[in-house]
């Protein structure tokens, strides 16, 4: 078996890993309504964090292009991409976990659009995942004026959607602003959709 090869298998094994261990903790295999959707697009549904996609992928795309570029910083090119992808994985499966613990969810409750949150689903979270993965892609493959300029525009579009980005979750998370909450607070709740 040739190095690349060997390298590769670690996707399978820490994928595996994810799912294991959200199934442990009580994190629900699908969403709870039962159904499986591509898009949730209100961040006030329950089903956000739920379904395959939501606007919080952006956030998870944009990890990608952050832990391409702080890998290749720090090991400068020591690593193959099977190592950087495997070391960017375990950190995005690592924060999907901790995420997923009883204080994390907590926390973000004290924040306007995550009052109702209840964590993720493991699909939705082993789909941050696979996002995170193809926002690394993408940075190894474009200039790295491109990549500053695909976050500018998945951070400026989910602001502008939901009041929210990567940006404004971790900035709230770690000290909540006023101003933001107040404007974060202006999102009403999607309508019921209409049944015939």
């Amino acid at each position: 078996m040739n190095r690349v090869n060997r390298w590769v298998w670690g996707i399978p094994v820490l994928l595996v890993l994810q799912i294991v261990v959200l199934l442990a903790m009580g994190r629900p295999p699908i969403c709870t309504c039962g159904t499986i959707r591509l898009w949730e697009n209100s961040p006030l549904s329950p089903e956000t964090s739920q379904q395959l996609f939501d606007w919080y992928t952006f956030s998870h795309i944009v990890h990608g292009f952050l832990f391409y570029g702080a890998i290749r910083l720090v090991f400068r090119h020591r690593l193959s991409v099977w190592q950087a992808l495997l070391i960017a994985m375990g950190i995005e499966i690592g924060w999907e976990i901790l995420e997923n613990t009883p204080f994390v969810i907590e926390a973000y409750r004290q924040q306007a659009l995550a009052q109702g949150y209840v964590g993720d689903s493991t699909l939705n979270s082993v789909m941050d995942t696979f996002s995170m993965m193809a926002g690394f892609a993408v940075a190894r493959r474009v200039p790295v004026w491109a990549s500053v300029a695909l976050v500018l525009v998945l951070e400026l579009a989910a602001a502008y959607a939901i009041h929210d980005n990567l940006t404004l979750n971790v900035l709230n998370f770690i000290y909540p602003i006023d101003a933001i909450t107040e404007w974060q607070s202006q999102i009403q709740p999607a309508p019921p959709p209409q049944t015939e």
